[in-house]
């Protein structure tokens, strides 16, 4: 009996142990010759995904591709330009959301918007260059979304985070069971328009305020194509 309980104590603490992080590795190959795919193995378990970004120098300004869940582990970056090194790096981001609000479109009439409605900007808080007053990890508190028009969102939140690098407002429309990042806004912000795509009608929005982790090792590939065509050289006279 004493050996049946260690047993099932050891089986009780396997289950419960928290999942350890293991760091990302990031891997790149070339599917066809304007196809480059990525694979990575490893993650955080308290990340709450990724952000997948691409360069054209080896030292150049990334551009972000995508924010991904966190179980997804490959991403295929399509039609690329031929003859043209990519450099990848994968980030994982953290950070609570706020609650989410539930939006259906059309109806009317229409509230009139402020002037650039649509614009990341901030409504009140400390003078720009500055953080606001808040708890570092904080999620973003009083989501309000206000329909401007048969396509527009307003939305405003209050900023209760002293931490974040940004934030990212999220939809999930009707019908779908995750949430997907729609746009990626700078720190501070608390104020932002969304102009919807025709699937978003109904849908339910939250907004994360985010903190980036270290980067992926870096990976490149060069994309391949149809040789560069013979330029007939002018005759001298």
């Amino acid at each position: 009996m004493r050996a049946l309980m260690m047993v099932v104590l050891l089986m009780v603490a396997a289950c419960s142990a928290p999942t350890q992080h293991v760091p990302i590795r990031l891997s790149a190959e070339l599917v066809s010759p304007t196809d480059i795919t990525l694979r990575w193995q490893g993650r955080d378990p308290a990340a709450a995904g990724h952000v997948i970004e691409f360069a054209t120098e080896p030292q150049g300004r990334y551009t972000i591709l995508g924010f991904l869940p966190p179980e997804q582990t490959t991403y295929t970056h399509p039609d690329l330009i031929p003859r043209t090194a990519f450099y990848y790096r994968l980030r994982p981001y953290y950070g609570a959301a706020s609650a989410p609000v539930d939006v259906t479109l059309g109806g009317g009439p229409y509230p009139e918007p402020a002037a650039g409605w649509s614009q990341p900007r901030t409504l009140s808080g400390t003078p720009e260059g500055t953080r606001p007053a808040g708890r570092a990890g904080a999620a973003p508190a009083s989501l309000s979304a206000t329909v401007t028009r048969a396509d527009g969102i307003a939305f405003r939140w209050a900023d209760t985070t002293g931490d974040e690098e940004g934030f990212l407002l999220e939809n999930r429309p009707a019908g779908r069971p995750d949430f997907r990042v729609v746009a990626a806004l700078d720190p501070d912000v608390n104020a932002f328009g969304l102009v919807t795509l025709p699937e978003e009608g109904r849908a339910a929005y939250r907004v994360r305020a985010v903190r980036y982790g270290p980067p992926s090792n870096v990976v490149h590939r060069t994309t391949g194509g149809d040789p560069l065509p013979d330029v007939p050289k002018e005759e001298t006279p």
